[in-house]
């Protein structure tokens, strides 16, 4: 008992020497906690706290008996979901999509990166980096409209020019066998440059005195790019990579909507324009919440386990 009253002072005053220097640490960095309090209060407003909404997922909700007063049915909608006609068409579709996004745009940024990376003129640099830039910065609708421009049977381009050489018009826009393609090809053509900015960052902080050790070594450029800088953003690209397996369930649902038509459905049905067409249109709001959580829950899955496999194989993952 004695022992016990004599160390219980010592831990409390052991946490209050805690609270003190972690909160003399936090006056110190006042500027980079005011920096972050943005950031902080965005994911409490915009990811946590819509958490709650998940449950409708569970529940037969009813806008007129609100939140609470709608029906508890556990894992109905989820049952009714696995069981639709339409769920493997949706889940085959949403993770080709992806795969073409993985293997064909997924490694673009970091070989454009390492092009830009090379330009010793720094004007030029710049502005071939703004020029790759400006396509992130237009919605997908303006995307859209350019591609039907290009690429429609009727007043298409490429069409125009496929005439001119004597063939007929080629139904790029409903044609299912092209239309994963052409989705790619869209977010290639939109993202490939704005994706470049963390790897020219993380290819910036790269040691000069390990390219001037190659260089006496008498390496080459390529084997400079090979054995100094991919190695240098190897964590950035697994990282990036890793992430980028999460949205495995996720599809821009802006695009898909855009491009998509009756002839190519069979190929575009997807879980966001299900969810829409479903949850939004058709009034079923538990239908779109459990499409959503059950995406989220795909993701999570697929970062915890390609992290798990990253660190069996020694590298740094995401945690």
């Amino acid at each position: 008992m004695e022992i016990h009253t004599q160390t219980q002072p010592i831990a409390e005053r052991e946490r209050s020497h805690s609270g003190s220097r972690l909160w003399a640490a936090m006056v110190q960095s006042k500027s980079m906690y005011a920096l972050a309090l943005p950031g902080i209060l965005y994911l409490i407003l915009f990811k946590f706290v819509p958490l709650w909404g998940l449950l409708i997922a569970f529940k037969e909700y009813n806008p007129f008996q609100g939140f609470w007063g709608s029906r508890w049915i556990g894992f109905t909608n989820f049952s009714d979901l696995f069981s639709s006609e339409v769920f493997y068409l949706m889940l085959r579709n949403t993770f080709a999509i992806n795969i073409f996004s993985i293997i064909f745009m997924f490694p673009l940024p970091i070989l454009l990166a390492l092009m830009l990376n090379e330009i010793r003129h720094e004007v030029f640099k710049r502005i071939n980096q703004s020029i790759v830039y400006l396509p992130h910065f237009l919605s997908w609708v303006v995307v859209a409209s350019m591609t039907f421009f290009m690429l429609s049977t009727d007043i298409g381009l490429i069409n125009k020019l496929i005439s001119g050489m004597g063939f007929g018009p080629v139904s790029f826009l409903s044609n299912p066998n092209l239309f994963w393609g052409l989705l790619t090809a869209q977010s290639m053509w939109k993202e490939v440059g704005w994706g470049t900015i963390i790897f020219l960052a993380a290819m910036a902080g790269v040691d000069p005195q390990q390219y001037e050790a190659a260089v006496i070594d008498g390496a080459s450029r390529m084997k400079q790019i090979w054995h100094v800088t991919l190695p240098a953003i190897r964590p950035t690209i697994i990282i990036l990579l890793i992430l980028r397996l999460g949205h495995m369930a996720d599809v821009g649902f802006e695009q898909i909507l855009l491009m998509n038509n009756p002839l190519v459905n069979s190929v575009s049905q997807v879980f966001d324009t299900y969810a829409y067409t479903i949850g939004v249109l058709g009034g079923k709001i538990s239908v779109g919440v459990t499409v959503g959580t059950f995406k989220g829950v795909v993701g999570l899955i697929l970062v915890l386990l390609s992290n798990f496999i990253v660190k069996k194989l020694g590298q740094e993952g995401i945690y």
